[in-house]
């Protein structure tokens, strides 16, 4: 079936990614999202057939040969690197994959709205809850929600993106959060299930099985579901790496596809410049 969009490009409106992602759906593929960190990863990922792309800070560090995790502390702005990472290296590359920007919701400097407004004249087609807080614990994320900079602002992002017509995706740890995301009008809910394990920089140890990955999925789409059933749903992190780790998931979860950022544009990279770099010190001179 011939691409219906063919012509079109960023921004598109909260509707038409909307109808991209269930034209996917319709040809029984899986919807596959790809954070991007420069603009060469966002230009062939999209020749490789990515449904969405996604920009936020984290991309920048880990395509630095830095940990992802380096995107939820103090080294930079977050906002400002999404964005220029954004309008200098993707969105001038990219023909028609839609490109989602990151933003940090609770970031206190900003007016969001105003944020927001910017976001959408740049040419992004749609926001990402990124950096998020759901996936901080423990005394520093009781500090973090008494202090007005929680998982709430996030929320309240969401749901002025969606009063401004900007397709949304987020990224939820909990039933809970997965059940305010959809009452705030979020498009697309991410079960995150921790940090991806693998690679150079990732994690040695998932914080979960693939069992509990799977059941953490499902309660997150449940909870999600019965607020708005018309909700797209994906996969994230974890123990989640592979296209077989996918596979596993969608079958057992009613997920409809999967969000690879470290575990597609990172560990890419690093397989295949190590190979071919292998492969060309193999070489030999045969001369006598």
């Amino acid at each position: 079936m011939p691409n219906p969009w063919t012509g079109i490009g960023n921004p598109y409106t909260k509707q038409e990614v909307r109808d991209r992602l269930q034209h996917t759906l319709n040809q029984q593929k899986a919807i596959i999202a790809a954070g991007a960190g420069t603009g060469i990863s966002a230009k062939f990922i999209e020749k490789g057939g990515a449904d969405l792309l996604i920009i936020y800070n984290s991309g920048r560090f880990r395509m630095s040969g830095h940990g992802s995790t380096a995107g939820l502390m103090a080294y930079d702005d977050a906002n400002a690197v999404a964005m220029e990472i954004g309008e200098y290296e993707v969105l001038p590359v990219v023909e028609q994959i839609p490109v989602i920007c990151g933003v940090h919701g609770s970031d206190p400097r900003r007016r969001m709205w105003h944020h927001l407004l910017k976001v959408k004249e740049m040419g992004f087609s749609g926001v990402n809850n990124f950096p998020t807080h759901c996936i901080v614990d423990g005394q520093f994320r009781r500090v973090l929600e008494e202090t007005g900079m929680g998982f709430d602002k996030e929320v309240e992002m969401i749901r002025l993106a969606t009063k401004m017509d900007l397709f949304s995706i987020v990224y939820v740890a909990t039933p809970a959060e997965a059940r305010q995301m959809a009452e705030a009008g979020a498009d697309a809910v991410i079960a995150h299930v921790g940090t991806t394990v693998g690679g150079s920089i990732g994690v040695v140890e998932a914080t979960c099985s693939m069992d509990e990955a799977a059941e953490r999925t499902r309660q997150i789409i449940d909870a999600a579901k019965a607020v708005n059933p018309d909700t797209f749903f994906l996969t994230h992190g974890g123990p989640i790496n592979t296209p077989d780790d996918v596979r596993l998931i969608l079958d057992r979860t009613q997920a409809h596809g999967f969000v690879g950022a470290s575990s597609l544009e990172r560990m890419g990279v690093e397989a295949s410049l190590t190979e071919l770099t292998r492969q060309f010190k193999a070489l030999t001179l045969n001369r006598s």
